[in-house]
């Protein structure tokens, strides 16, 4: 008998190891259309992840980019584009010098940013959809999956055109519910931009119960371009929520440490802090100048990939509060280099943001509130100081203040003084430590590390050609169907029969009691 059962637990060890062997020699053919910017970071990751493990990985990007380009383990294919370098590297310059203008000046820039931005995106497009050589290129390779930033649907429409299964990796986008079939309550779900949390009075929920409304038209006016753009190289009328809800797995760079609690459909995995694992050591200068801040350890400063500089008069307020702690400061910075900056400032043109988070000697993070940035403060346990620019990142760090890790200053009346008084705050007041540190423990504490469940599902993607059965029936309904007002105006309607029913019943029963009562008194 126990020889029985030895061998069966021998023969069912051996098959799960074939299996398991079978499964990580297996190697497919993945497409890469990354988006630009900060965008790229956990891209890249996987992309790296998935060549090194032995797939054939194609990413294409345009000849120019703010900072897409080669990697060791992915092939790169390029296309050429309407618009230069210089284009990109004012586009920057613009968005840098946005911060600290009056309100109207700053709405009228912001509007003709957007619409130079817009501009850029659809014509770089285009450019990819006429390259019939690369398009046919990439027909011929017969991918198994397109991993893709949905935000910047170019990925999204190739794979629908490929007939490939898309895999996205995104924060969020406007269409979300929609294009995912999502539950997204307005009751308790924030909306984008408006900085509330899950716990909303009667007047914030009516301000986001409103915008919630707007949202499909914000979404269809934001993807307007790409709509027009799609039909064209589909050679039909197509809407972006048709395209976007074929996706087959959501890979959603954030998870429930921060982002605050609601409905998630099955194709939907968190992988918040997706680039915290990917470590290197310092370089020699930059470790001995970690090394040398003693006790007092250092802060870390940087204001995302396209924010490098800033405003002269606005740099000589960070370089006056620097000159004011004692801590040493890593900052990233390419601008105008002042004569008098302090011996505790370290300037770099490119900053090992994350080595430097995991760092011992790390006890303050100055950031603008970008998802990597914020994941990788929590992953190493860092309290933060947080200046917002644009887009999502305010509601970013508002969710960071709301759980008591981080302070929140504006950039645009900022002074020295409102900065260390922030920096202090969060480096001496042990509370935001100690809430920092549960709050990562809470990150950290899970069966699978973020890039290896984004490898793990995208090989999934590719093994099965897709992920049909994760797929939500609710893409198959209409909205009246789907909020069920269909059903709920056929009960009204059978409530309103039985309800005149009864009352026809009701005057009849009436009509003939009266005449009985009329006839006994004639009698």
């Amino acid at each position: 008998m126990h020889c029985r059962v030895t061998l069966c637990l021998v023969i069912s060890i051996v098959c799960s190891v074939a299996l398991e062997q079978g499964r990580s020699s297996w190697t497919g053919k993945l497409l890469v259309v990354p988006m630009d910017g900060s965008h790229w970071t956990g891209v890249k990751a996987v992309a790296e992840e998935m060549g090194r493990r032995g797939h054939t990985v194609i990413v294409v990007i345009p000849e120019i980019s703010m900072r897409l380009g080669p990697g060791k383990h992915y092939i790169t294919k390029t296309f050429p584009g309407t618009y230069g370098q210089d284009l990109i590297n004012q586009m920057i310059v613009e968005h840098i010098h946005e911060s600290g203008q009056s309100l109207l000046k700053s709405v009228t820039s912001m509007v003709a940013h957007l619409r130079k931005i817009i501009n850029y995106v659809t014509s770089t497009t285009e450019s990819l959809f006429k390259n019939q050589e690369l398009i046919d290129f990439l027909r011929e390779q017969n991918f198994d999956a397109v991993l893709t930033d949905p935000a910047l649907p170019v990925g999204a429409i190739l794979a629908y055109n490929l007939s490939v299964p898309a895999v996205y990796m995104l924060r969020g986008i406007l269409c979300e519910a929609a294009a995912t079939g999502s539950p997204d309550p307005a009751s308790y779900i924030p909306r984008f931009f408006t900085q509330y949390s899950d716990h909303m009075s009667f007047s914030q929920r009516v301000l986001n119960v409103f915008v919630s409304m707007l949202e499909p038209l914000i979404c269809k006016f934001g993807y307007w371009p790409f709509e027009e753009l799609a039909s064209n190289f589909l050679q039909r009328d197509v809407s972006l929520i048709e395209i976007l809800s074929t996706g087959a797995v959501w890979l959603m760079r954030y998870d429930f440490s921060l982002e605050f609690p609601k409905p998630l459909m099955p194709n939907m995995k968190l992988i918040g802090g997706i680039n915290c694992a990917i470590r290197n050591p310092l370089k020699k200068d930059v470790d001995e100048f970690v090394k040398g801040s003693g006790e007092h350890g250092i802060v870390v400063f940087s204001l995302g990939s396209l924010v490098s500089s800033m405003p002269k008069e606005k740099a000589a307020i960070f370089f006056k509060a620097f000159s004011m702690i004692p801590q040493r400061v890593l900052w990233r910075y390419t601008g105008e280099i002042p004569d008098n900056v302090p011996e505790n400032v370290k300037l770099m043109k490119w900053l090992p943001q994350n080595d430097l988070l995991g760092h011992p000697k790390a006890k303050a993070f100055i950031t603008h509130g970008g998802t990597h940035g914020i994941y990788e403060g929590i992953c190493h346990g860092v309290p933060m100081v947080m200046l917002p620019l644009f887009g999502d990142q305010g509601d970013n760090v508002h969710r960071v203040a709301t759980r008591g890790v981080g302070v929140v200053l504006s950039i645009h009346d900022i002074t020295a003084e409102t900065l260390v008084d922030a920096l202090n705050t969060v480096i001496n007041d042990s509370s935001y430590k100690q809430r920092m540190e549960k709050l990562s423990a809470i990150h950290n504490d899970r069966p699978m590390q973020p890039l290896d469940l984004a490898v793990y599902w995208t090989e999934f993607v590719m093994r099965h050609k897709g992920a049909d059965h994760l797929r939500p029936a609710a893409h198959d309904l209409n909205w009246l169907q789907y909020h069920s007002l269909d059903v709920i105006g056929f009960l009204l309607f059978i409530v309103l029969i039985v309800t005149l029913a009864t009352f026809k019943c009701c005057a009849l029963c009436w009509r003939r009691c009266c005449r009985k009562s009329q006839k006994r008194k004639e009698d």
